[in-house]
């Protein structure tokens, strides 16, 4: 495998206990997987080259343990920490698996499962903190209702700041810190779940007394479940500084929550994903929330692991590629004008690798032998090509002295004008002779204005056929 291709902790990738570790239990059908030991996950991502592990309370601390067990649960789970050197950058509670949660958590309309939740998460934030972690996310399974009689939403929004805000206090007062990220999801476990996008989670957390110790984590196949572009909601937390962590996973339209491997359904989103997370210097790990198919047993478990991070690494690599080609800076007329662009160039080192530059020194490209060609296997295009510059460089060089006469290709493409502009028009052969013309114009600075493949025989309008620069 490719050393692009490999992972290691720099890459800071995370998995919780509970991915790796589900059974493949579902609504529809029991566990297909034994129960894995926390002890044992650690050391797998560790061989596979992973950064950290986070983990529910209850992942780690079945519930109901008594502090005897408690301890000794934590105490393996350190050791395995210290000889691996994984980290735990995040943690979270449990509060929607036992029965007790069933009508939520922070926003149960009992009174008291809503104080024992905060107590369960005070607790694991306390053990968080010792672990190490710096971010604990909140995900609201449970905050919600199917039926418009069963809550009062404006009420639970109280009950939910209320929460956030005493946890805030708490983990000021202890000199935590570790900041919260609420987790979105629109719906299911409940018909439908308060603070269902990132948009709302953003609106929410703008009304909380310690607002900056509050962002989100945002996972891909819970916006995608409400039909939303996740990159673009990324986008914005980065743009409000609220990106504190993000689950990186694979979804197939509006469905249920698949929980696929990262990459698997809209690749094309989790291409823009990556390339957005790269290009903007986000810094925090790249969390994986996937569930192996249950299909798998404990080979396919980890295979579906390295998985996922060995396809990061190569949409990072594509990415790299895509932002090498659009990075070229321009200088324009005065040193106070430059412009970078905003595209890919079609450069033929990254871009485009079939495409080779000509070597040919001719200050121009010939003229055509002949205008149409009978072969199937050639094509006729018109490439016209402008200055995007001010008038300041438009008058240091001479309006004849356009494109045509710069363009050093072999190919047979020769110079016409079409109003301001010039245009080159001629026999390509193929692609690669195609991808060359464009790269020798992008390296010259100018702009393609329009790319256009004529039908046999069609002329240009308005051209002038005697037109020589």
């Amino acid at each position: 495998m490719s050393t692009a291709l490999t992972p290691s902790p720099a890459d800071k990738f995370t998995f919780g206990l509970w991915t790796v570790g589900w059974q493949g239990r579902d609504p529809f059908g029991d566990a297909t997987r034994r129960a894995l030991d926390p002890v044992e996950t650690v050391h797998r991502l560790a061989e596979l080259g992973a950064y950290g592990v986070t983990f529910h309370d209850d992942d780690l601390i079945p519930f109901g343990s008594s502090d005897a067990q408690r301890a000794e649960r934590v105490g393996r789970f350190r050791a395995a920490l210290a000889q691996t050197g994984l980290r735990v950058p995040m943690a979270t509670t449990n509060l929607f698996t036992h029965p007790v949660f069933k009508d939520g958590a922070f926003t149960a309309n009992d009174r008291d499962v809503r104080r024992y939740a905060l107590r369960k998460t005070i607790r694991n934030i306390d053990l968080a903190v010792e672990l190490g972690a710096e971010v604990y996310v909140a995900w609201g399974g449970r905050e919600g209702a199917e039926s418009g009689a069963a809550k009062d939403v404006r009420v639970a929004l109280d009950r939910l700041k209320e929460a956030f805000d005493l946890l805030g206090d708490y983990v000021t007062g202890q000199g935590y810190t570790i900041r919260f990220a609420i987790e979105p999801k629109p719906n299911e476990p409940r018909g439908d779940i308060l603070l269902p996008t990132v948009g709302h989670a953003l609106a929410f957390i703008a009304s909380l007394e310690r607002p900056e110790l509050v962002g989100v984590n945002p996972e891909v196949g819970h916006e995608q479940m409400a039909g939303l572009n996740f990159p673009h909601g990324i986008a914005q937390a980065l743009w409000h500084g609220k990106l504190f962590h993000i689950d990186l996973n694979g979804q197939s339209g509006i469905k249920y929550d698949q929980d696929l491997r990262f990459g698997a359904g809209d690749l094309r989103a989790a291409f823009w994903l990556v390339d957005l997370l790269e290009a903007a210097g986000y810094q925090g790990p790249r969390h994986f929330d996937f569930k192996p198919p249950r299909t798998e047993d404990f080979d396919g478990v980890w295979a579906s692991a390295a998985g996922c991070m060995r396809n990061y690494l190569a949409l990072r690599e594509k990415a790299k590629a895509f932002r090498a080609c659009g990075r070229r800076s321009r200088r324009r007329g005065s040193t106070s004008s430059r412009r970078a662009l905003s595209r890919p160039a079609r450069s033929p080192r990254t871009c485009w690798p079939t495409a080779a530059r000509s070597r040919t020194s001719t200050s121009r490209a010939p003229r055509p032998a002949a205008w149409h060609s009978s072969s199937s296997t050639s094509s006729r295009w018109t490439i016209f090509s402008g200055f995007d510059a001010g008038p300041n460089l438009l008058r240091h060089r001479p309006r004849r002295a356009a494109i045509p006469c710069r363009v050093r290709t072999g190919a047979a493409m020769a110079p016409r004008r079409q109003g301001p502009d010039t245009a080159l028009t001629g026999l390509l052969p193929d692609r690669s002779a195609l991808y060359a013309v464009l790269a020798e114009i992008e390296a010259l600075g100018l702009d393609l204005i329009e790319l256009r493949k004529l039908a046999p025989r069609q002329e240009l309008p308005g051209s002038d056929d005697n037109f020589s620069p």
